[in-house]
């Protein structure tokens, strides 16, 4: 088992967090529709909110944050997202929207795996609970768009 308190573990999460406000921020960049687009940027704004949190905890043991670039998954490898420059349809949005979560979801729940500390595992189980209902969002405005084609 690996100590949440080890900085990489965290890193790691924070990273994920500041990827994803900025895939949000940019699918709000490319959407015409204003409702569409206030929901990507109050997403965007919830990964912020996530980062804090996950910072908090770094605080908590009295050490600094550290900036934190971007990165994909456990590898590390930087990225980032640039939205595709064609015209999308709202439900193949949405459909993007439900991957980009369902791997949040599970990258969560593998890091509160490796973590023997029960309260680092609370949080990252928190976390994955928080992107569940993001997905939700999605899988709901999916629907409703299935319903209507």
């Amino acid at each position: 088992m690996v100590d949440f308190i080890d900085d990489e573990i965290l890193e790691m999460a924070i990273a994920r967090e500041v990827d994803a406000n900025r895939f949000y921020l940019a699918l709000a960049s490319r959407v015409q529709n204003r409702g569409i687009k206030r929901v990507f940027e109050k997403l965007a704004a919830e990964e912020l909110e996530h980062k804090a949190a996950l910072e908090l905890e770094i605080m908590k043991t009295g050490r600094v944050v550290k900036d934190v670039e971007p990165r994909a998954g456990l590898g590390g490898r930087k990225r980032v997202y640039v939205p595709p420059k064609m015209k999308m349809n709202y439900k193949n949005i949405m459909k993007i929207g439900v991957k980009k979560e369902e791997a949040a979801i599970q990258f969560y729940a593998d890091l509160a795996e490796m973590t023997s500390d029960s309260h680092s595992k609370e949080i990252l189980l928190a976390l994955a609970q928080e992107e569940a209902v993001h997905k939700q969002r999605f899988q709901k405005a999916l629907d409703l768009l299935s319903h209507i084609a």
